[in-house]
């Protein structure tokens, strides 16, 4: 699917940009090479290649905010991978101590994402189950155990819509087995800082802007696999 961005450009323009830059000099070239590789992103997709756009975007009623990657660990970013597994292209890995979820490529490759994963071992789901509902800006309502866990949490009994204070973010994935919600969730977040980190009461969560990304790229019935132990399989491209 396209994504939903800010700024798209047609075909045309980006030859027109690349044909006066071959009039350029070198130096204005360099300078001006961002620009182009934002402007010429196939209708606006993120590029995993580069890490992504982490910069604010329009989507839907809301602006997701930008995220600052000068200070961010540039691990943290979105990137293609080699891959050693033998898992089926297209299916979802998660490697819970290694905080990253790999969705497996053709060819030996994987693009990779960062997560929050839960505080504690036993918060974490783990085995394998499907995608079963995928939800755009969702609403969310704490579980019974997270209210007597977490009090406050009680005001939210309800539930609460979506938006930019909504814990989920701007998408979520729902995972199922056996044709049942297991109630835990792939999912953006309001705290961009806590990515990386054992912080979540067992879902798991990425950057919105990678969780958009995500969603745009994985359908309903995916397989999913959450691995607790170490597992290793992926390398740094």
């Amino acid at each position: 699917m396209a994504f939903k961005g800010s700024c798209v450009w047609s075909n045309t323009a980006c030859f027109e940009m690349n044909s006066r830059l071959r009039n350029l000099n070198r130096r204005s070239v360099m300078n001006a090479l961002p620009l182009l590789l934002a402007g010429c992103a196939s209708s606006g997709r993120f590029s995993p290649f580069s890490g992504g756009d982490y910069g604010a975007l329009q989507d839907g009623p809301f602006v997701v905010p930008a995220i600052s990657i000068a200070t961010l660990d540039p691990s943290l970013l979105r990137q293609e991978v080699a891959w050693r597994g033998y898992d089926r292209p297209g299916s979802i890995i998660v490697v819970v101590p290694e905080r990253r979820l790999y969705v497996v490529q053709r060819g030996g490759r994987a693009l990779r994402y960062a997560v929050g994963v839960g505080r504690a071992e036993a918060l974490n789901f783990h085995g394998s189950a499907v995608i079963g509902r995928k939800e755009k800006w969702p609403s969310w309502t704490p579980t019974a155990h997270m209210m007597a866990t977490m009090p406050p949490y009680k005001s939210f009994a309800n539930g609460m819509d979506g938006g930019l204070e909504n814990p989920l973010g701007a998408r979520a994935l729902y995972l199922y087995r056996e044709g049942h919600d297991t109630f835990f969730r792939f999912h953006g977040t309001n705290e961009p800082q806590t990515i990386g980190r054992a912080v979540s009461s067992g879902c798991l969560r990425l950057f919105n802007q990678d969780i958009i990304d995500l969603y745009d790229r994985i359908p309903i019935g995916t397989h999913v696999m959450v691995v607790q132990g170490e597992r290793g399989p992926a390398v740094d491209a």
